[in-house]
């Protein structure tokens, strides 16, 4: 990797980061690259980046006048006691903290996602065979969901599959119908080293 392949993000994009974890650390002048290099070393031969592991997809940002380099864990396996232990005894050095902690006492918080619109039900029983009737009242439902944006988007994706059955599975993905898929619960995600900043 080379340094100009180090991302320049945001503080607010920090703030989208919730229910991510990584290491943040504080006044990286210099060449980022180095910085990426020596701590995937220090980190190896200290024993907490373990299997070969690095600490990759690094991000760079401003906060307070400094440089700073985000190490997210990604799917790296982690000795994580060892890495609490050496963020502590490093932290004159680097200023390192964990994301986690980082973003409400450095950024104000993290931002909620804006949550999805729930799509407009719609039965196809009974309808009159029309397609240009389903998609009519199809669009209409949308508009009072405030979803008008799809409309459009939706009327294109109809014309282009010129076939009626094919239209109406397309038109189920904007509005619940019977054709729609169940909607399947999102399982909770565990992160990799998620007791990385238990007190």
């Amino acid at each position: 990797m080379s340094d100009n392949m180090i991302k320049q993000i945001t503080t607010d994009d920090l703030r989208h980061m919730e229910g991510q974890e990584g290491l943040v650390l504080q006044g990286c002048g210099g060449d980022p690259q180095e910085w990426v290099d020596g701590i995937n070393r220090e980190l190896t031969e200290a024993g907490i980046l373990l299997d070969g592991g690095k600490l990759e997809n690094v991000v760079s940002f401003r906060h307070d006048g400094v440089t700073c380099l985000l190490f997210p864990f990604g799917d790296a396996e982690l000795n994580i006691g060892k890495f609490a232990m050496w963020r502590i005894q490093t932290h004159d050095r680097y200023g390192g903290t964990w994301l986690s902690d980082y973003v409400p006492n450095r950024l104000g918080g993290f931002l909620q996602a804006e949550p999805q619109p729930q799509k407009p039900r719609m039965g196809l029983v009974g309808q009159d065979g029309n397609i240009y009737a389903v998609l009519g009242r199809a669009s209409m439902l949308l508009k009072e969901a405030g979803m008008q944006d799809k409309i459009d988007e939706m009327f294109q994706r109809c014309a282009a599959s010129g076939d009626y059955y094919k239209a109406l599975n397309i038109i189920s993905e904007y509005v619940e119908t019977e054709l729609s898929p169940p909607a399947v619960p999102q399982k909770s995600q565990k992160k990799k080293g998620r007791n990385a900043h238990e007190r």
